[in-house]
Parts: C-alpha cells; structure tokens; sequence
C-alpha cells in the first residue's frame, strides 16, 4: 500500500501501515499453525520467537501511524477518486477470499479432509493477492501471492505427513505450510515496513 508522488499524503504512509499491521498478525497466526505442527519441538522458544517477530513489527505499523500525522492530509480530486476505488475492489476481493476459506472449511469438514485446510486456505489467501498487486501497483505482492501459491501446491503434493526430527515427530504438512506462510509475510509487511520508512525521507526532505 505505498504510494510514491510529488506530494506524499498521510493516507498512503497510513495504508502501507495497515499493510504491514495485517502482515504481521496474520504472519503470527500462521506461525501458529506452524507450532501446531511441531508437536512441541522446539517450545517455548519457537513460540517466543514467532511473538517477537509480530510484536516488532507491530510497533512498526503504529511507528509509521504515528509518523504520518506530520504529513499533510490533502489529497488531489484524482487521488481521492482512485483510493475510494481501491477501497471498494478491496473489499470486494477480501469478501471473495473470505467467502472462498468459509466454502473450503465447510467441504473438508464434510468430505473428512480436514487435513487439507491449511493448505488450501494458503492457496486461496496467495491467489487473493495477485489482484492486490494490480490494484495497489505493488511488485512485492504479486510475488507474495506467486510464493504462497507455490508453498501450498508443493506442500498439497509433495509432503509426507509425519517427520522425524531428532527422534521427535511431527506433522510436516501443517509445520511447513505455518512457517513457510509466516516467513513470507513478515518479509512482505518488512519491505512494505523499509518502503515506507523511505516515502517519509523524501517527504521531509
């Protein structure tokens, strides 16, 4: 959600904050389908670990919040136009993403393919993001999208379900699918995070 122009308006720092809030705590969450999987290999730092990552950049998000009230809050009639229009295809795309993981759980539950939800679900969410990229012209979501896709499909594929590591086993499918889908959005909301950092530099300067 960042937005580069002549004049940088608090509306696009604040966007790429809410960007980088929604990374981080739906990064936690998978982390935490991540610690499901290992079975208690690895607490309680591996947990400690995940909060830390989420909490930091949280303060990031609420950093940039904070930074934007020193930016000047008036948009041009174009500008205005084309948020309000992100904002509605926004909403559109996250209802259909929300409609489509509703849809999944239902027809694993009743079919007994639980076992399949974390997968599908980090498919659906890595499709959602490929309008994203369109709407926001961001490169990094496109690849967010492409990573997420790519980490399900092999995962749904390829992945044995039970693992030994060092004599302790544990279900590779939902530990590969939490963390790999946590990685890759912490990375995403810390590009958004250095991106932004950047767009307030120029706005001092």
């Amino acid at each position: 959600m960042v937005q580069t122009s002549r004049i940088i308006s608090r509306a696009a720092v604040r966007g790429s904050a809410i960007g980088l809030l929604f990374m981080a705590f739906f990064g936690t969450l998978w982390a935490g389908t991540g610690v499901m999987g290992l079975q208690g290999w690895g607490s309680p730092y591996v947990e400690f670990a995940a909060v830390f990552v989420g909490i930091m950049l949280v303060i990031g998000g609420i950093s940039l919040i904070r930074a934007s009230r020193q930016l000047p809050n008036q948009v041009s009639e174009e500008d205005a136009r084309r948020w309000k229009r992100i904002r509605f295809w926004f909403n559109i795309i996250f209802i259909a993403e929300v409609l489509a993981v509703g849809i999944t759980i239902a027809i694993c539950n009743i079919t007994n393919m639980t076992d399949l939800i974390p997968a599908i679900i980090a498919l659906i969410v890595g499709i959602h993001f490929l309008p994203l990229a369109h709407l926001y012209q961001l490169r990094i979501y496109f690849v967010t999208g492409s990573l997420l896709c790519l980490l399900a499909i092999i995962t749904l594929l390829v992945m044995p379900e039970i693992v030994t590591l060092w004599k302790h086993q544990i279900i590779a499918p939902l530990a590969i699918i939490g963390f790999g889908s946590a990685l890759i959005l912490w990375a995403t909301g810390l590009t958004i995070w250095l991106k932004a950092k950047k767009l307030l530099c120029i706005a001092r300067q």
